[in-house]
């Protein structure tokens, strides 16, 4: 509860949104441009998100170290906690927890299944023919089309980060306390979403991949192998 109070103030939660969303490590004269701060003020805010435990401060990129004498500048990653924020409280995970167990329990013939994965694709189309639309996307490349589907999936909480080989790795599951108790439903309603987006886009070259991993969505997106 101490961890979600920090979060209640805004400016922590910009800092704290914006750390989580970074590929890497962020210093603080990098927090401190991103939201608008001094360097002191974002200092004092990074080191309260991580004694909270929300943050975890790690050895930088030798890159970002300045010439001259002194220490390496701190850098800061969000630690593996999960951590929603609603004021006043929601608990749409409870039912989501319920659904989820209703329809696992239904069997894999269930109606219910079938539907489930139906609208999983279909949301995830209708997402991509909008974005497609709105911003007359042409003819996607698989360089193009891993760009876009980045930005969207970023919006959604994905945490998506380029890997070699036109690869995007998504660094966050949004579904991960239902993924953790039906694991097989909700990984493959979640790769459904993202098929469905792939083909809302029309990006015909690249693909959600199911490929479990602990620590991180269990899909992949990825485009032709050389």
């Amino acid at each position: 509860m101490a961890a979600i109070a920090l979060l209640a103030d805004e400016l922590r939660q910009r800092l704290y949104r914006f750390v989580a969303a970074q590929p890497g490590p962020v210093t603080r004269d990098e927090a401190a441009a991103a939201v608008g701060i001094s360097r002191k003020l974002a200092a004092f805010h990074l080191d309260k998100l991580t004694a909270a435990g929300l943050l975890e401060a790690t050895a930088p990129d030798p890159a970002s170290r300045r010439p001259g004498p002194g220490r390496a500048p701190k850098a800061y990653q969000p630690t593996a906690a999960e951590v929603t924020v609603s004021v006043p409280q929601r608990r749409y995970d409870l039912l989501g927890d319920v659904l989820a167990q209703a329809i696992v329990a239904d069997g894999p013939a269930s109606t219910a299944r079938h539907t489930a994965h139906q609208l999983a694709r279909d949301r995830g189309q209708a997402l991509g023919e909008r974005v497609r639309t709105q911003r007359r996307l042409g003819r996607l490349g698989p360089e193009r089309a891993l760009t876009v589907v980045s930005e969207l999936l970023a919006a959604c909480g994905y945490a998506p980060a380029r890997a070699p080989q036109l690869q995007l790795v998504l660094r966050n599951c949004p579904f991960r306390q239902l993924a953790r108790r039906a694991p097989e439903l909700v990984c493959g309603l979640n790769q459904d979403f993202l098929a469905g987006l792939l083909a809302g886009l029309r990006a015909s070259r690249i693909e959600a991949v199911l490929q479990p991993d602990p620590t991180r969505c269990c899909v992949l997106v990825q485009g032709p192998t050389p």
